[in-house]
């Protein structure tokens, strides 16, 4: 469960064949289908930078060929490429992002986002009925994760991204991630989806208007418009928004059931039932004393878990089975939750009843790691002090919480870190 918010730009979604690219591109131009963004264009680098990237292109060359690009694919997507070293400034230099669930949802789910998302639905109402009858994904939820990923496809991003992923490969931090990406962004443009000039996207690899990367698009992009393209790319989103649902329904979609739905717990809960490992149906629940925030019994909409993603202080949420399947686009339990209540705003439901601990903060790194670092040396080992509250860190919260007689909510709060203190 991810308490405190770490936001990535990284959507786990993807690409496949296109058209072989003829010219170089390494030089920012035009693109020639009507895309309303220039093309970021790639600085110079030093000249013996740019020769070891060649270098290395050329030791590369076989694991692609090995891997099914042919040397024409290889020759056109390559010729002329450059060395990016702006993906590599993004790369190793990315900012804290250390926001808090509801500063997140803040700007996730602003009054302007759902009312442009409400505006995507009435102008592309015929498109997204189609797609909904087809995969049985929601159209509010399509449109949520469009608007989560591109600003309604606004912010599709300009970077080029062949030369990217292979300066990425090359001199990243995640080399094999990224050289996997690479090789799958040379399949999309050998089945002739898109060509090199035109397959861009941000500095990471996502592309689109739903922000697909190449492993994901080859598993799930869909040709819904019947042109022989699976073209997330265009001014026309009818691919990218038909790929997203065919995502969401081979990651175990149950239209009709809610993400999740928010919830009063009772007095006296216990809070070792909290969390993603505990299941119950909303009948079980309720003969535990959890209830609608209407104060009725939750619908059985089949197994639940109870979600506090800000900790006993706020909202609690019953998630479903939906929730997991949103997660494997994005398994930022932020990042759900922010479509989850963006498509539900888009039905016209309103926003959480119980208020948010406005007056908490998150904690930097530094504390976080030094949480971490407390905890274990109490015995509570969280496995590294990294700085990163992941399962591990949230056990050992737990435990730490219940030996003090803390309701134990996993979250890593300011108020936990200066008790240890």
């Amino acid at each position: 469960m991810i308490r405190v918010v770490k936001i990535a730009t990284l959507s786990l979604v993807a690409l496949a064949g296109l058209s072989a690219c003829a010219g170089p591109i390494g030089r920012a131009e035009q693109p020639k289908r009507g895309e309303s963004q220039m093309i970021e264009e790639i600085p110079t680098v030093d000249p013996a930078v740019q020769r070891g990237f060649e270098n290395w292109l050329v030791t590369f060359k076989p694991r692609a060929l090995a891997s099914g690009i042919s040397e024409t694919t290889w020759a056109n997507a390559t010729r002329g490429i450059r060395y990016n070293p702006k993906v590599i400034e993004r790369d190793r230099n990315q900012a804290e992002f250390t926001k808090t669930i509801w500063q997140y949802l803040d700007s996730a789910v602003s009054d302007t986002r759902i009312e442009n998302g409400r505006a995507a639905l009435r102008e592309h109402a015929a498109l997204l009925n189609q797609i909904e009858a087809r995969y049985g994904v929601e159209k509010e939820v399509v449109v949520a994760v469009w608007g989560m990923e591109s600003n309604f496809g606004n912010n599709r991003g300009k970077v080029l991204i062949v030369p990217a992923l292979a300066t990425l490969a090359y001199d990243g931090r995640r080399g094999n991630f990224f050289a996997q990406q690479f090789i799958d962004a040379l399949k999309i443009i050998q089945a002739g989806d898109t060509d090199a000039r035109h397959m861009t996207g941000s500095w990471a690899g996502a592309m689109g208007h739903t922000q697909f990367i190449p492993s994901s698009y080859l598993s799930f992009a869909v040709d819904f418009t019947g042109d022989g393209k699976r073209d997330i790319w265009s001014d026309n989103p009818a691919d990218a928004l038909a790929s997203t649902a065919a995502y969401l329904a081979r990651s175990g979609w149950s239209k009709g059931q809610p993400w999740g739905v928010e919830v009063r717990l009772p007095q006296g809960f216990n809070y070792n039932l909290a969390g993603k490992k505990t299941k119950k149906s909303p009948s079980d629940w309720a003969a535990l004393g959890v209830r609608g925030v209407n104060g009725g019994t939750v619908p059985n909409y089949g197994p639940a878990s109870i979600l506090l993603p800000a900790g006993a202080g706020g909202p609690a949420l019953m998630i479903f089975g939906n929730f997991t399947a949103i997660s494997r686009y994005n398994n930022a339990d932020a990042y759900v939750i922010g479509v989850g209540h963006l498509s539900d705003r888009l039905k016209g439901a309103g926003p959480f009843v119980h208020p948010w601990p406005r007056d908490a903060r998150s904690l930097t790194q530094a504390e976080r790691s030094e949480l971490q670092t407390r905890l274990t040396a109490l015995g509570y080992d969280t496995q590294g002090t990294d700085g990163m509250i992941g399962a591990n860190s949230i056990a050992a919260i737990e435990a730490y919480q219940r030996a003090n007689g803390l309701a134990p909510d996993g979250y890593a709060s300011l108020s936990l870190l200066e008790r240890l203190r």
